[in-house]
């Protein structure tokens, strides 16, 4: 299986303000059509270490694909650096710069002397068309392989892909397609998981196993190749079926499903509605809620009762229960999903209340102690959670956690 490495390159993506999100809608496009990812990396804009970077890279697989460093400034230098590492010279095309000077015309604009750089490619190279911006994409072909350079904005460099890059790269992919298929998993830890499950990996040797921790859920991607995506998938779908066998409602959905969205189907399928009554998370489970094309259809509204007042008027959380168990408590959390349900008409009602910090809490119920309620059909109870982290996570958590709840219960 042909290999390929990607490098990110820009100083701006070494900051905490940044996030280089190309590389992985690049690997997803990449296994899709049978590649192997082998290596990411970062580089910001310094010519000897981006050209150290790319005679690595150009060593070790057979396609470096490298997104950024490709605009008229001083500091781009993704263009300098690809033809040194190639031992090439950079060529003037005319094309190119009367290009550029046509779609700075039709914007009205003089086209400034140095965006002259963006007509300059590779020798023995190809330029890659760029209707949405300045800079046009390259392609030099290689032995089994291939240098690509992409511009960085998003939406330039997923239409430059999909439109002149996946043609491409076609014919390098060789016989096999690397198929994927992911699991969510929610309510275990990640050593947890594995204790559990990883005695079924050795079992089924053509399947890749990769386990991913993120700050809401754990992901589990399974791997394998074959002819066509079909063969891939059937070699997988053994050690899937095991794995979800063993860890049975941990595990709530697949590929890009959201919990959210893993709930409302089941609440689309029982023609059941929800309702949430929020304090700490200030309708976090809402908004994920709406996320979901088509969510009127069973989610009814949100209550956001931050304070006690607002939890006394709303919902009608009685004022002799704040006072003598507090606002964060199991008796209020029971009360205020109760009351929402009861307002609302929803089959059920979700509640949150709790210590988000960093203030606040108690010797009982510290910083990221919450309570969860859920009113239904069957009646009404609550639970109590912990969850380590700093304001935004363990709100965040508060969500997921409520959502997974309403999962079970429904299921």
């Amino acid at each position: 299986m042909p290999s390929v490495e990607i490098i990110a390159v820009g100083s701006e993506l070494l900051t905490p303000e940044r996030v280089d999100t190309n590389s992985l809608w690049l690997t997803a496009q990449l296994n899709e059509l049978g590649f192997e990812v082998t290596a990411k990396s970062i580089i910001g804009d310094q010519r000897q270490r981006l050209t150290q970077a790319f005679r690595q890279a150009l060593e070790s697989a057979d396609i470096v694909l490298a997104t950024g460093g490709l605009g008229p400034t001083e500091d781009d230098v993704t263009r300098d650096c690809a033809a040194e590492a190639l031992g090439v010279s950079l060529e003037h095309w005319d094309s190119l710069w009367d290009d550029l000077k046509a779609k700075f015309a039709r914007m009205g604009r003089p086209i400034p002397e140095n965006n002259r750089r963006q007509a300059s490619v590779l020798q023995g190279g190809e330029s890659l068309p760029n209707p949405n911006g300045t800079a046009p994409g390259q392609w030099f072909g290689r032995q089994h392989g291939a240098l690509i350079l992409l511009p960085g904005p998003p939406r330039e460099l997923k239409p430059m892909f999909t439109n002149h890059v996946v043609e491409r790269l076609r014919p390098l992919a060789g016989d096999n397609v690397l198929s994927r298929r992911t699991l969510k998993v929610y309510g275990l830890g990640e050593s947890a998981m594995d204790q559990m499950i990883a005695h079924l990996y050795p079992q089924h040797p053509e399947v890749t196993v990769i386990t991913l921790f993120t700050p809401l859920d754990l992901e589990i991607h399974l791997l394998a190749d074959g002819p066509t995506a079909e063969q891939g998938l059937a070699k997988i779908a053994p050690l899937e079926q095991a794995v979800r066998d063993v860890l049975d409602l941990y595990v709530y959905g697949h590929s890009t499903q959201s919990l959210a969205e893993v709930v409302g189907g089941l609440l689309l399928q029982s023609g059941q509605t929800v309702v949430t009554a929020e304090s700490l998370t200030g309708g976090l489970v809402a908004q994920r809620m709406t996320e979901v094309a088509g969510s009127s259809r069973y989610f009814l509204g949100a209550y956001v009762t931050y304070s006690e007042g607002m939890k006394q008027t709303v919902l009608g959380v009685r004022p002799e229960l704040l006072q003598q168990y507090s606002a964060v408590s199991p008796q209020v959390a029971e009360a205020m999903a109760l009351g929402a349900r009861q307002r609302s008409g929803a089959d059920y009602a979700l509640s949150l209340t709790g210590y988000a910090g960093p203030d606040g809490g108690t010797d009982k119920d510290p910083v990221g102690t919450v309570y969860l309620g859920l009113a239904g059909p069957q009646g009404v109870e609550s639970k109590r959670v912990k969850f380590p982290g700093d304001r935004e996570l363990v709100r965040s958590r508060s969500a997921q956690a409520s959502l997974d709840w309403l999962r079970r219960a429904l299921l």
